[in-house]
């Protein structure tokens, strides 16, 4: 069968299925609510996708995850949801320029960025559901392309799928676009997957689109802000206090970044203040009991949403049923800084993957999680030296090709009872070749750390403190490392990117639910 039968088809059989939502007790009803309230609403509206005409007629992508089941191997179900800033709807179809115009949209530079990435993690008893947002400008290892901020992977991977398309002899169009939109996807599950160590389940994207259509589709969106803004590039003009948001509105809302005290993380609160609205709005008696509305939704969400192919939405709805908005919740993963610096000079976000890792574990089993964390607070630290080198803190820094020398290194130092402060890559330029830097270069210390090292030399930085030191690892180094950080469970966490001055201390953003009375307000 074609598609234009496919969609006669279709369009002949909804007029039957809307009417099946006017009955309030209905299960697929029920099921939408289930979605909605899960979260998965979380960045897009996945929960919109039906009203009885689930899976028809929303748009899927040729990626399969072939789980097999909805509930993953570390007992939940985990969802990677994207927002792009795609010119086109789910089925591919360009923007007009008036949606465009509407959008504030601008001239698309052929990337696809995804600068909203929140991975939704439900247990098995689904008995609650946590979103959790990624910083665009987290900076990452990439197996295929190296260190660069998370949000450019999807764009990397689908460019070099496009090219080797083409050179290949692939003609533009459709079959091609599919092809290169997986090749994203792929990228991004897996890079995402390396960062929180979660295995995902389903994936579902939205375009620039989304958020208007859904915001309009529930009658508006209530939000509150701290402080008046005018900011012309997203287009936000708002006033202080409490305000509710139209589709356009919304969108300038939730995209604005600069002029913000802190800039994307304020961003990403902005997002989950307007998700968690929206999602009590979509639970709100006046949204589940009008057809019209529920109608709305559905439309919104079959030009907006992409997910994977095989989601067996109706038995996940199932899953979800009673969820209420109180056991919504939005959150930020662990930061380690926020004005660190990447390997070409770029702005960056790091972290400590072990930490983003324990922080996953947390929410689908926070007893658990407690437990870990009172175990290792009883315990001696791992970082922690003895001896002379103890009173110092080390920086190791990798200034060569090899990955993960400098924590090997590091991790034998530790063996030898110093005190390592954080493992990192050099910025490009600063430093070539093998070397222990100190305020003092004959400080006792720093020459005691150099015989270690195998007699590298001692190099001076009057920046420095007196209780700091530096271990650069250049490509020549031959010098003793260890091989404990090659488990599975590696005692330093090695970080990509240079932090920033306020390593260690970054904080977030907090906690919001779906839950309460009235939006929370936010810069």
């Amino acid at each position: 069968m074609n598609d234009t039968s496919r969609r006669a088809r279709h369009i002949q059989a909804a007029p039957s299925r809307e009417r099946d939502v006017s009955q309030q007790g209905h299960p697929v009803v029920k099921g939408v609510l289930a979605l909605t309230s899960a979260a998965i609403v979380a960045v897009s509206g996945i929960g919109y996708f039906s009203v009885g005409r689930l899976g028809g007629s929303l748009s899927a992508s040729e990626l399969q995850l072939n789980r097999g089941k909805n509930v993953g191997l570390d007992g939940a179900t985990d969802i990677l949801l994207i927002g792009s800033d795609s010119r086109t709807d789910a089925q591919g179809n360009p923007l007009s320029e008036e949606e465009l115009a509407r959008l504030n949209a601008g001239v698309s530079e052929g990337e696809i960025n995804t600068d909203t990435i929140m991975v939704v993690r439900i247990p098995e008893d689904g008995s609650r559901a946590t979103a959790i947002s990624i910083p665009r400008d987290t900076y990452i290892h990439d197996a295929d392309y190296g260190n660069t901020k998370i949000n450019g992977v999807y764009a990397a991977h689908a460019m070099e799928k496009r090219t080797e398309l083409l050179e290949s002899g692939v003609a533009e169009g459709s079959a091609l676009e599919q092809q290169v939109a997986r090749a994203g996807q792929e990228g991004l599950i897996s890079a995402v997957a390396s960062l929180t160590g979660v295995e995902v389940d389903h994936f579902a994207q939205v375009g620039l689109l989304g958020f208007a259509l859904l915001t309009d589709a529930v009658g508006g969106v209530d939000v509150c802000l701290n402080e008046p803004v005018d900011e012309p590039l997203s287009g936000a003009n708002f006033p202080a206090g409490r305000q509710t948001l139209d589709g356009v509105q919304a969108l300038s809302f939730v995209r604005q970044r600069h002029d913000l005290p802190r800039g994307d993380l304020d961003r990403i609160v902005r997002q989950q203040a307007y998700l968690a609205s929206l999602v009590q709005k979509v639970l709100s008696a006046g949204t589940l009991t009008n057809p019209s509305k529920l109608r709305d939704l559905s439309t919104a969400a079959e030009r907006s949403v992409t997910l994977d192919q095989g989601w067996d939405v109706v038995n996940f709805a199932q899953q979800m049923s009673g969820l209420g908005g109180g056991n919504v919740t939005f959150t930020t993963i662990p930061v380690t800084s926020v004005d660190g610096v990447g390997d070409y000079g770029e702005s960056i976000i790091t972290v400590d993957v072990k930490q983003v890792h324990d922080f996953m574990d947390s929410v689908v089993d926070p007893a658990a999680a407690a437990s870990e964390s009172a175990t290792t607070s009883a315990s001696p630290s791992a970082t922690a030296g003895s001896g002379e080198l103890a009173e110092y803190s080390i920086h190791a820094l990798n200034a060569g090709d090899e990955e993960g020398l400098a924590g090997a290194v590091a991790a034998y130092l530790q063996e030898q009872g110093a005190s390592i402060a954080d493992v990192t890559n050099a910025q490009p330029g600063v430093y070539s070749s093998s070397q222990v830097v100190a305020r003092d270069p004959q400080d006792p210390a720093a020459r005691r750390l150099a015989q270690l090292l195998g007699g590298v030399p001692v190099t001076a930085n009057s920046g420095l403190d007196s209780t700091s030191l530096i271990v650069v690892i250049g490509p020549e180094y031959s010098g003793p490392s260890s091989t404990a950080t090659s488990s599975t469970e590696p005692s330093i966490s090695e970080t990509v990117g240079t932090p920033g001055e306020d390593f260690g201390t970054a904080v977030v953003g907090p906690e919001i639910n779906a839950g309460g009375s009235g939006p929370r307000c936010v810069n």
